[in-house]
């Protein structure tokens, strides 16, 4: 064989051998799961690794599902603070699946329904443009904020959903009883967390399962 043609050779095997190595690592890294939420999933008033999102990485390494969890949640964070924030986080975790748990801060400061339509709806758009499909997490404000605004607020996101076309977990607090609140009746004690986990995980799990 002339000493062209077996150049060509190696230079395909080569090829074809680099092209498999990072298929493989492709194929082996996990799928990271990015949480942007607020004192609710920043585990608030919790001793670290007792919150919903401590229990979700417990679950999925029983469960076998290889998924990295990023906590990007800190309390007081609202839809605005959140939309700030996402496009650097979408950048440096580049994740398959953005789960937003925002909005009950807007709510309880009474900030437009409108205001916080609009920054969910760029997170969503700033998640699918980066790769990343969104799970939303809903949450229901106390009946003393006026039921009207309480309605519209709970409204909004099973809207935003269909709008996406995007999974929702219609309310995160579903099932948790008045005694498993903290002292200032708004964050929930640590077993109050598996059922928020409870809540979530049927509608995260298709994602997990799709990626």
């Amino acid at each position: 064989m002339a000493p062209r043609r077996r150049w060509q050779f190696a230079l395909a095997g080569w090829l074809l051998l680099a092209a498999n190595a990072y298929a493989n690592t492709a194929h082996s890294a996990p799928k990271t799961v990015l949480v942007l939420g607020d004192s609710l999933s920043a585990e608030y008033g919790l001793s670290r690794g007792s919150g919903w999102v401590a229990l979700l990485e417990q679950r999925l390494k029983a469960e076998n599902i290889d998924a990295a969890i990023v906590n990007a949640s800190i309390s007081g964070e609202t839809t605005s603070g959140g939309r700030t924030r996402l496009p650097a986080l979408l950048k440096t975790h580049h994740p398959a699946i953005v789960v937003i748990e925002l909005g009950a801060n807007d709510g309880l400061r009474g900030l437009p329904v409108a205001a916080a339509a609009a920054n969910f709806r760029t997170m969503i758009k700033q998640s699918n443009k980066a790769g990343a499909r969104v799970l939303l997490v809903g949450m229901r404000l106390p009946p003393n904020y006026g039921r009207n605004y309480a309605d519209q607020f709970f409204a909004l996101y099973g809207t935003l959903a269909k709008e996406a076309k995007a999974p929702l977990a219609p309310f995160m607090l579903e099932g948790v009883s008045n005694q498993m609140f903290q002292a200032d009746r708004l964050h929930p004690t640590a077993a109050a967390h598996p059922i928020i986990l409870t809540n979530i995980w049927p509608h995260l799990l298709p994602l997990l399962k799709s990626q």
